[in-house]
This record gives C-alpha cells, sequence and structure tokens, in this order.
C-alpha cells in the first residue's frame, strides 16, 4: 500500500473486558461457523460514544450491550438473543444495532430492551448486517455483508431513509463492512474486508450511486479493513483487522500516519471521544480490549451530536 511507512503513534489500553464476561467457547453458534483464527470468546465491535461520555461497544458471540464508564469499568445494559455487530446512537437517544442474526434493531438505553427496525428489505431477508452509519439529514447507510468475498462478491450496501423507504444501493461487494462519508457527505467510503480495500461510493442528485472505484489499496494481515472514521480534517481512520493498526490517510488517500496496537492483532473498530475528541478508541477483540491513542485533530461529530 504505502511506498514509505508513515510514522508510528502508539495506543495504551484504556480498558479491557473481564474474564467472567468472555463466555462464549466452541459451542456457540456463532465461533463455530465463522473461518479459523478469530477470538474464541468475545468480539468487541461498535464503539459508539452517548451524550455523557460513555463509550458503548457490543460482543457478538455473547449477544451482549456493553456501557463503558471513562474509568474504564464495563457495565453489561443487556443481553440478548442476536449477534450485534455495529452499533450506532440516533440523536433522539435510541440506540441502532447492526445485528448479524436477525438485521437492524433499536435498544432502548434506559430499560436495555432491543426490538427490531428492520428486518428485510421489502420482501426480501438480508444476508447478515454488519455496520451502520447515519447521515446528518437522519438517512440509515448500513451493510450486508454475511460471508461474502472473493468467492461470491453479492453483499450489499443500504440506505434507509428518515421516511422509512428502503433502497438498495450496491449488491455487488466482496464483504462490504464498515462506513463512513466524507466531510460534505457527497461520498461514502467503504471498507470491503475480503477485497483488502476501501472503496468510495459517489452519491447521485437522486440518491443512487455511480463510478464507485477503489480509494485505498491495502495488504497484508488476515482479515482486511473493518471499522472507519473521519476526523474533522477529513482524514480516514481504516482499522485493519490482522494488522493490529489503524492506517489513516488524508482525503486524496495519501498516508498520514499508523496507530499500532499495544496489544493483539485484532483491530475491529473505533470511535473518537474524549473531552475535546482529540482521543481514538479502538476495539481490539484478540485481547478483549479498548485501546485508546491521543491524536492532533478531533473526530467529525457524529449524527448523534448534532443539533
Amino acid at each position: 500500500m504505502f511506498f514509505h511507512p508513515p510514522k508510528d503513534v502508539q495506543t495504551t489500553v484504556f480498558a479491557t473486558l473481564p474474564d467472567e464476561l468472555k463466555t462464549a467457547d466452541a459451542t456457540n453458534e456463532w465461533v463455530r461457523f465463522q473461518p479459523a483464527g478469530g477470538p474464541p470468546s468475545s468480539l468487541l465491535e461498535g464503539p459508539s460514544f452517548d451524550e455523557d461520555g460513555n463509550l458503548w461497544c457490543v460482543d457478538l458471540p455473547n449477544g451482549r450491550i456493553y456501557r463503558i464508564t471513562p474509568d474504564g469499568t464495563f457495565h453489561v445494559v443487556t443481553q440478548y438473543d442476536g449477534w450485534p455487530n455495529g452499533l450506532k446512537f440516533h440523536k433522539d437517544g435510541r440506540v441502532f444495532i447492526a445485528d448479524h442474526k436477525h438485521g437492524i434493531m433499536v435498544l432502548d438505553p434506559v430499560n436495555g430492551k432491543v426490538e427490531p427496525y428492520l428486518v428485510r428489505a421489502n420482501l426480501e431477508r438480508f444476508k447478515a448486517v454488519n455496520d451502520l452509519f447515519f447521515a446528518a439529514n437522519g438517512d440509515l447507510y448500513f451493510t450486508d455483508q454475511g460471508l461474502t468475498g472473493l468467492h461470491d462478491p453479492t453483499g450489499r450496501l443500504f440506505r434507509v431513509a428518515p421516511d422509512g423507504r428502503v433502497s438498495c444501493l450496491l449488491d455487488n461487494v466482496p464483504s462490504p463492512n464498515g462506513l463512513v462519508m466524507n466531510l460534505d457527505e457527497s461520498m461514502i467510503y467503504l471498507a470491503v474486508t475480503r477485497g483488502n480495500c476501501v472503496w468510495r461510493v459517489p452519491l447521485l442528485a437522486d440518491g443512487g450511486v455511480a463510478k464507485v472505484g477503489v480509494f485505498v489499496q491495502l495488504s497484508g494481515g488476515w482479515g482486511g479493513p473493518d471499522g472507519l472514521a473521519l476526523d474533522a480534517e477529513g482524514r480516514l481512520f481504516i482499522a485493519h483487522v490482522g494488522m493490529g493498526s489503524v492506517w489513516v490517510v488524508d482525503r486524496f488517500g495519501e498516508p498520514v500516519y499508523r496507530i499500532r496496537s499495544c496489544a493483539a492483532m485484532h483491530t475491529t473498530n473505533l470511535a473518537f471521544g474524549g473531552p475535546e475528541g482529540r482521543s481514538l478508541f479502538i476495539t481490539e477483540s484478540g485481547s478483549a480490549t479498548i485501546l485508546k491513542a491521543e491524536l492532533d485533530v478531533p473526530g467529525k461529530p457524529m449524527f448523534s451530536h448534532q443539533p
């Protein structure tokens, strides 16, 4: 990917999942049908901050949602019969979950109740949704990954308008994963895990897409790009599973720096937080930890924090 290695930024451990919550084993259906090499007892994903500065994340095989207070303590918000994979806050306070088993779910953060929001596109079931993102206008974008890859490039990218209209924007993606929009929201950056790259997905005036291309081509690792985030200058942060790294590129795709895991190599996703939004929090599932890196530019405000 890079001809000249970018400078390194180091991480520290912010929080570690207690051993008593690492309960998935070989009898777990999710664990049983995944390729070898993944975390065996838990899988932290979907980090997102609430208005009070608490970090929320999911634990996929265990069907749990965690709230992590600023002191690094894990609290179980709920555990349910599902495989939560991605999590984002709506600005009305609801928690939206991309659930690999069921579809798009909604969590009430007060009582912990999880209910279906979208379990099929029109009459068609999803392959298995992965991650989600809210645009400034309230449009919800999400990826439908399933077990797609280079052998089966049929993963999909969907949009749900605030009025409930569902549109399939792409249906030819080899393992669509994390997603984020650029600063003016004229384009979507889409992690294509099994292609080891990030696509750029330009949006047309009528809401469709055209001239989709590769924005960054990665290499190495045993997984590929997973979660994505954007900072206030439009720089793209790419969590690379199997490399133990977050790659940072500017809006032209030029390398800025590399954030290295101080733990294991399963860097799945990331979110900006902290008092000034200059801290990057990274879910590292191999060690079941949340990593933290201090940066020079804050993250782009999310939909949940917009007026």
